[in-house]
Order: C-alpha cells, then structure tokens, then sequence
C-alpha cells in the first residue's frame, strides 16, 4: 500500500452476517478501511474489485469441514496479505496457517479491536499478535530457543547470506511478503522468550548462540 492512500480489504466468509460485522467494524474505523468486496467464496479475492485489495480477510471453513489451507497457501504464495479470521482457536491450526504466510490468525471470539488493527499492520506487511496468537506461539517454544519452523530456519540463513529479501525470495520461489512475513514472526518468537532481535545483526547474533548458523556460514 502506498504511503497516504486509503487501506483497502477483501473478505471471505460464508456468513453473510460475520461479512456485514466485519465490513462495518472496518468502515468504522478511524480512519476507515474500505472493503473492495465479500463474498462466501475465495474466488472473489481473485477476480473484480477484490484482486488489487490490500489485505484479504480469510475464514478458514468456507461451507465445508476442511480448513481452506490450499487457498490460504495460493494467497500467500502470490504475494497477497492476508489475515485468518475463524471460529477455530486450536493453537495447531494458527501456527499452520502461520507457517502457510498469513500475517496473523485471528478467532472470532476476539473482537473489532484486534482485527482492525490486524488489517491495519496486514497493510504495512507487518505481523500482529492478538492474544490467541501469543498463547500458540509461547507454547511453540522452548525456555531458551524459539522452535523455527524448517522453513523460517532456512529463510533466516538465506537472508543471512543475501543483500536483500527480494534475492531471498527468488532463492526460494516465493514471495518478498512472504520472506518478511517469516522474519516478522522469527523476531515475535524471541521477542516471546525474552531475547528480542529487532535488527539484522541482532537476529544473526541469536542464530550463532543457538547454533542455527556457524562464523562460517556467514
């Protein structure tokens, strides 16, 4: 999104009234979040007005039992921010579809509060943890090291050996969101313990004391 124009959002539900609560709780927001398009099927992120919305809003469970993580995976991959908004709160299920690229997974049992602000940070390709999240990531960890996904581990030393996240990328066949998304909640998993890294060097300090990376790698 580019800086001073209007933040924009495509949401999927097959609720039509969880649609129109959402729809108003970011209409009403200050300043407003403008919602492109809604529908009950992921198609409508992909064609018309909801392709060039900023951030896509995604239930999970669209009129079946099985999770939609092939569509949330199809999202990502193409670059698309999206925040999961469902009825699940298993902390399994939010970490897979952190691990899929959503910048954050949101159950509908947390208010207009936390998923105006989780578009919001969406639409600045930041990462946001509401409450439900930080309980999944804080047991995804041991007391001193944070448990890195293989993927988050291999982005992180790829990064460690790149000039920019956009070569990290085209290494690994994905997009640049998708590389910050997996740097954003790296940091948000030491940050968790206790050891935050918010710069590069920090992060590359971390990686050797945990022996996910050695001098030489560098």
């Amino acid at each position: 999104m580019a800086f001073g124009t209007e933040l924009t959002a495509v949401v999927i539900d097959d609720h039509p009234a969880v649609r129109a609560g959402v729809v108003h709780w970011l209409s009403s927001g200050s300043p407003p979040i403008k919602v492109l398009a809604e529908g009950e099927d992921v198609r409508v992120a992909w064609i018309g007005d909801g392709a060039r919305a900023d951030v896509v809003i995604l239930d999970l469970h669209l009129n079946s039992t099985t999770p939609a993580m092939g569509d949330l995976r199809r999202l990502t991959e193409a670059g698309r921010r999206v925040v999961v908004y469902s009825m699940r709160a298993d902390d399994d299920i939010a970490l897979q579809c952190l691990e899929l690229g959503a910048l954050c997974y949101l159950t509908k049992a947390e208010g207009d509060e936390h998923l105006v602000e989780a578009v919001r940070a969406a639409g600045g390709d930041r990462a946001y943890t509401p409450p439900s999240l930080a309980g999944a990531l804080a047991g995804d960890r041991s007391e001193r090291r944070p448990a890195l996904s293989a993927r988050e581990t291999e982005v992180l030393i790829e990064w460690f050996q790149s000039e920019s996240k956009e070569f990290v990328a085209h290494r690994l066949g994905i997009s640049p969101n998708t590389v910050n998304s997996h740097l954003e909640r790296i940091r948000i998993k030491y940050a968790q313990i206790g050891r935050e890294a918010p710069t590069k060097a920090a992060l590359v300090a971390r990686a050797i004391q945990d022996g996910l990376i050695g001098v030489s790698d560098l």
